[in-house]
């Protein structure tokens, strides 16, 4: 039986890819931060089928333990401090666990067992100020934020230590991916759940975003967690693009949740202004808060997967608007059931 240790295993790609695994026959160990009140986040359904051990990526000699203890096959490294705004506040700790977290992790593989298998979480936030499109493998970084720059660090010292050691670590730059389960801090759950409100309690409290025109390639978790195995299947480590290839704004997501509430908005005004009105009654559903724009912006993301598609042979199965109806169909049907 293989042996797999997820470190940020309670978020939204833990779980998918813890739920993944266990399908697949393995023995699943997750890497969570001890708290005063034990928390297992969205694994919660899981926790009786995965083994839990105690440990931070920012403090190596608890890595070489958990790798001791749990003797993998795999590592999936998930852990990160997620948000891109809040980076900006707290650089200091976006650096210590996305850029340094990943190094502890590597170099404590190297002590422990280098034959073990490494994935590394990377992001399209490291093409920032995008230099081409669709962005690929191939294509110049140019980071935006603490968060991105910090990312960015964590895929070089992986591709290092692949390449001074010789160690089998990958990175995949998966671009936006989203599910039921993300968190109600994301733009793309942050409108699903008010559109829920909307709908099950009667909230016509407007929804305040950020930048409207800010575009993201958008794919679903499960779909994503897919090509983070297949990484380590492979005979040769490498790093890959996973994406749609489509690139949709924040607006177009509002409409589109909007309209799987049976809910049709239209959208007046422009820039720091704009609002979107139902355009039934005139009511103002959303409006533009400048506190929400990023000190840094980044406007358009698109990747291109086609490395993965031919290598890994990976495909994505959840487009876009049934992405979207995912959402909105789960938030709602949560209230509806609190």
């Amino acid at each position: 039986m293989k042996r797999a240790l997820i470190s940020g295993i309670t978020g939204q790609d833990g779980s998918y890819l813890s739920e993944l695994l266990l399908s697949e026959g393995y023995e699943v160990y997750g890497l969570i931060r001890r708290k005063a009140k034990e928390d297992f986040g969205n694994v919660e359904h899981l926790k009786n089928q995965i083994h839990f051990i105690y440990g931070d990526v920012t403090d190596l000699a608890s890595l070489i333990l958990a790798l001791r203890e749990s003797n993998p096959d795999e590592v999936y490294n998930l852990a990160a401090q997620s948000f891109v705004k809040a980076s900006w506040d707290s650089p200091l700790s976006t650096a210590e666990i996305n850029a340094l977290g990943v190094t502890n992790f590597l170099e404590a593989i190297r002590q422990v067992n280098p034959k073990i298998h490494f994935y590394q979480a990377s992001t399209s936030e490291m093409f920032g100020k995008v230099q081409a499109i669709p962005q690929n493998e191939k294509t110049p970084f140019y980071p935006r934020s603490p968060y991105g720059v910090a990312k960015l660090y964590g895929h070089w010292i992986t591709i290092n230590y692949r390449e001074s050691y010789g160690l089998f670590a990958c990175s995949g730059i998966l671009f936006n991916h989203e599910s039921e389960r993300r968190g109600l801090e994301f733009v793309t759950r942050k409108i699903t759940h008010a559109i829920a409100r909307m709908v099950v309690q009667g909230d016509k409290t407007p929804i305040e975003l950020g930048n409207l025109n800010a575009k993201r390639d958008w794919g679903h978790s499960k779909d994503y967690v897919k090509a983070m195995h297949l990484m380590l299947l492979q005979a040769k480590p490498d790093d890959y693009v996973i994406a749609s290839g489509e690139t949709h704004s924040v607006r177009e997501f509002a409409y589109e949740a909007f309209k799987c509430a049976g809910i049709e908005i239209e959208f007046k005004g422009d820039n720091e202004n704009e609002i979107g009105v139902n355009k039934a009654t005139g009511e103002i559903l959303i409006k533009v808060n400048p506190k929400f724009y990023r000190p840094a912006e980044v406007e358009l993301l698109i990747g291109d997967a086609s490395k993965a598609e031919k290598v890994l042979h990976w495909q994505r199965e959840i487009d876009f608007k049934t992405l979207v109806k995912l959402m909105v169909e789960n938030d709602i049907n949560l209230l509806k059931n609190a």
